[in-house]
């Protein structure tokens, strides 16, 4: 088994080995993984945070021995809180990370690191501080940063970096956690999970006060939540179904 790490800011993870198929998510800076398959220009790998498989180009990532994954595995995980921090490499060249890429102590990285990051457990009333950095941030499919992102990406993002691992999908987060009953019982952190016309859950919100979610619809928004779903005020109508409510923390 080969092991790897990602040495830049975002590198797209795809579904085929192709340079014009789908993005299913990204790997940001500092995130480790196994590598399950090789081939002359692409690898099919296996992020160790969410167990995510897919495919990554070879020069965009660097290989790690496994007893550097096993230690990266082990450590206490540390993440950026600003929007845009950088990192030293030993070339003493500056690397833009974005926010909650991962500050570990990987050898094969060797960088140095002087700006703001989190680390163990925070509060569960510092999951809306974080959710609200990501406001405005613009929709996009397997993104993961506040230069693009999708719905599940934002909720993994803002419970990684306060500490907590969510899944990957929307449908996988839904198994997490513990199901509330009523709207009325949620607090503020907990998450809110919708379906489409065919049952299927494809889309989750982070709850808010006062009947509130923030999500992904075009961009990182925040609209009105009821046991209906999600009622969007600009178009003045109901733009999700909701399914279920799981207290995570």
């Amino acid at each position: 088994m080969q092991y790897g790490i990602c040495p830049l800011s975002t590198v797209p993870v795809k579904i085929t080995p192709e340079e014009s198929t789908e993005m299913i998510s990204q790997l940001l800076f500092g995130e480790h993984f196994k590598i399950l398959e090789s081939r002359k220009y692409w690898s099919r790998i296996r992020v160790a945070f969410d167990k995510t498989e897919g495919w990554i180009l070879n020069r965009q990532m660097a290989f790690i021995t496994d007893e550097e994954y096993i230690q990266i595995d082990k450590s206490v995980h540390r993440y950026t809180s600003d929007l845009i921090s950088y990192v030293e490499n030993g070339n003493q060249l500056l690397i833009p990370i974005v926010l909650g890429s991962s500050i570990n102590n990987s050898k094969t990285l060797a960088i140095k690191f002087e700006g703001n990051a989190v680390q163990s457990k925070q509060l569960k009333a510092d999951l809306i501080k974080t959710a609200l950095l990501y406001l405005n941030s613009p929709e996009l499919h397997g993104g993961k940063t506040p230069f693009g992102i999708d719905a599940s990406g934002f909720t993994q993002m803002v419970y990684r970096i306060n500490g907590y691992c969510l899944l990957r999908t929307a449908e996988a987060q839904a198994t997490q956690g513990d199901a509330l009953s009523f709207v009325e019982e949620s607090e503020a952190g907990d998450l809110a999970f919708f379906d489409n016309s065919n049952g299927v859950i494809d889309h989750v919100g982070i709850i808010m006060d006062n009947n509130y979610v923030i999500h992904v619809n075009g961009m990182v928004r925040i609209d009105r939540l009821d046991h209906t779903g999600i009622f969007n005020n600009d178009l003045r109508n109901y733009t999700h179904k909701l399914r279920v409510i799981k207290k995570i923390i």
